[in-house]
């Protein structure tokens, strides 16, 4: 999506006469439904004003093709100003540039990344110039019309209000200058060559109207590439916080050379790539010798990620990377050099079939490594056994004795990129006011139906095309047909619907298992997990009452695990039981309906809440 876009020309009239950063804010607001800081809007009438400098200056031709804040498809993140024409070669060209208003630069040790002033504090950020080619391969990978229209990429950096060249060209950071130039406030004439290098002539063939409306590839989903990541090829290129996380991460497993133990705790939503980092710390700490373990307490994705490898590496190999996450009862202390926790907020404080083994998993995972990584989202802790708070590991890292260093991922990459429809989850299901109470304008398909018949037929129109689309549900239906397939367990009489759970055979392989589209998945199948739709079905635990959600842990399937306890405490201590009870149902609904890249289909049992919801799409 472009917010806005017009010709060299007008763009530089925008400029003259001072109504650029009004007209990206009016198109701003109506496209994204918000309006944004004004740091940002000073941001567009400062770094706008010196870009039509550079233009002017390199005679860029007035037809040329100006485009400023451009979401990159299936992202959050919105490239700053993009120049299209034509080089001398009549070759489609697309320019990005990177736009900054650092006046100072300081190096840091770790790849891609320098310090500057964000507010009133120093902080670590990406380089401009790996953040520019970043966002120009994310564009590669994802538009069509680029790959196979003959437009060539070129991104670039400006850091127009920066002298001092001495860091941010510095020959540390010589690898992503290479790919992405670095330009600043003397170099107006190299900017302007570079410019005109690529734009001779105008936008004549209407490039930025083929990349804004060309046909996107799907999103890449980890499992898919686990394999040949593990082989040490870049599947993912991880961008600004994504890149922090991971030179921080490398950073700290060679403090332990010390003899200091560390810790790091990431947080991060839905889609904001915890797992892809989690991987790629994987294979670099393998690939330099270190003993590491990607540890996840949810079977799900292990058992996915191992039957992606199969064929690819011995058993052997395979269940010595990834572990569960009771693996560490009577691990010896520092036995290993890393252990990566994944999904964080499912560790248990037991272990074992029964629950009756070992301590305390966070504290045993900090005993066993001499580095652990904590990757959390305490708004996706969907039992009431799961520990995993931010809390409880700063606890458990105070009485080891160990450094703690605490890092956010925000970039969002599911969920079409759309943070809006994150924020507008929390909203309506009233974990959290966010400032989006309303769904509109919000780039996402999410859609409520009428009849879960109608529901499952889009999902399984949608799943033809590349088996990637499922439908999941609250599990308030007991799981009658465990091992019988005949038996159907989710039942809305009313609508003469009924599908079975997943199959017991498949267990947590049923989500990429062919076929499995036939049945219903649930929390404890998905989560850590993403698809392409999700079409979810809400049962009676959640129900909305004028206005207000209304939860009841009772009417939870009476097998479900993720419940198990509640009676006895709400006997004890019914006002704890009751909000930790909510708190858990709404964290799975928020769970479930963030598990599709694309979309989400929602129907919920009961009408009230069905009309609730249905009212809330615009």
């Amino acid at each position: 999506m472009i917010v806005y876009s017009a010709t060299r020309r007008e763009f530089s009239q925008d400029v003259l006469f001072n109504r650029i950063e009004q007209q990206i804010l009016d198109v701003f607001s109506s496209k994204l439904g918000h309006s944004t800081s004004n740091s940002e809007i000073q941001s567009w009438k400062n770094s706008l004003q010196y870009m039509n400098n550079v233009l002017t200056c390199g005679e860029i031709p007035d037809d040329a093709g100006v485009a400023i804040e451009y979401r990159i498809p299936q992202t959050s993140k919105r490239v700053d100003f993009i120049l299209s024409g034509a080089d001398q070669n009549n070759r489609d060209s697309v320019v990005i540039v990177e736009l900054k208003q650092w006046s100072k630069v300081e190096k840091t040790q770790k790849d891609a990344i320098v310090q500057t002033f964000i507010g009133r504090s120093l902080q670590e950020v990406t380089h401009p110039s790996y953040q520019a080619w970043t966002y120009a391969a994310l564009i590669q990978d994802f538009n069509v019309e680029i790959q196979e229209g003959d437009i060539s990429l070129h991104p670039c950096a400006y850091l127009h209000n920066c002298v001092d060249s001495s860091v941010v060209k510095s020959s540390f950071y010589e690898e992503h200058i290479h790919k992405a130039p670095v330009f600043l406030k003397n170099d107006v004439e190299m900017l302007a060559d570079f410019l005109r290098k690529f734009v001779r002539h105008g936008d004549r063939f209407k490039i930025l109207y083929r990349i804004e409306n060309g046909k996107l590839r799907p999103s890449k989903n980890l499992a898919d590439h686990l394999a040949s990541l593990l082989k040490g090829n870049r599947e993912f290129e991880m961008i600004d916080d994504q890149k922090i996380v991971y030179e921080t991460a490398l950073d700290l497993a060679k403090r332990t050379e010390d003899g200091k133990k560390q810790v790091l705790l990431v947080e991060g939503g839905p889609g904001t790539g915890k797992s892809v980092v989690a991987i790629n710390l994987l294979v670099e700490y393998t690939k330099k010798g270190l003993l590491t373990h990607y540890v996840s307490r949810n079977a799900a994705p292990r058992a996915v990620y191992e039957s992606k490898l199969s064929g690819t590496m011995t058993r052997t190999r395979i269940t010595n990377l990834f572990k569960g996450s009771g693996a560490y009862i009577n691990c010896l202390g520092n036995a290993l050099d890393c252990l990566i926790v994944d999904e964080a907020h499912r560790l248990n404080a037991k272990s074992g079939i029964y629950r009756n083994q070992g301590e305390n998993q966070i504290k045993e995972i900090i005993h066993a490594a001499k580095f652990s990584v904590f990757f959390l989202d305490q708004d996706q802790r969907v039992t009431l056994k799961d520990i995993g708070e931010r809390a409880e590991i700063r606890r458990h890292v105070a009485e080891a004795g160990a450094e703690m260093t605490e890092l956010k991922l925000e970039s969002q990459f599911r969920c079409n990129g759309s943070d809006g429809y994150l924020s507008w989850i929390n909203s309506v299901l009233q974990i959290e006011e966010t400032a989006n109470p309303v769904l509109d304008g919000i780039d996402y398909d999410f859609r409520v139906f009428d009849s879960p018949n109608r529901l499952r037929e889009e999902i399984f129109r949608l799943n033809n095309r590349n088996d990637k689309s499922r439908m999941v549900a609250g599990y308030c239906w007991d799981w009658k047909g465990k091992k019988h397939p005949d038996v159907k367990d989710v039942t809305i009489p009313e609508h003469g619907f009924e599908m079975r759970w997943n199959l017991d055979k498949d267990s947590s392989l049923w989500i990429i298992t062919p076929g499995s589209v036939s049945e219903i998945g649930c929390i404890h199948t998905c989560q850590g997990l993403e698809l392409d739709y999700v079409g979810v079905i809400v049962g009676e635990d959640l129900v909305i009452r004028n206005g207000k959600v209304v939860t009841d842990a009772l009417k939870r399937s009476r097998q479900d695990s993720s419940v198990h306890g509640y009676k006895s405490m709400l006997k004890k201590d019914p006002d704890t039981a009751k909000a930790l009870a909510a708190r858990i149902i709404k964290n799975t609904y928020r769970t479930l309906m963030t598990r599709g890249q694309k979309g989400c289909f929602l129907f919920c049992v009961d009408a009230e809440t069905n009309e609730y919801f249905r009212c809330l799409v615009p």
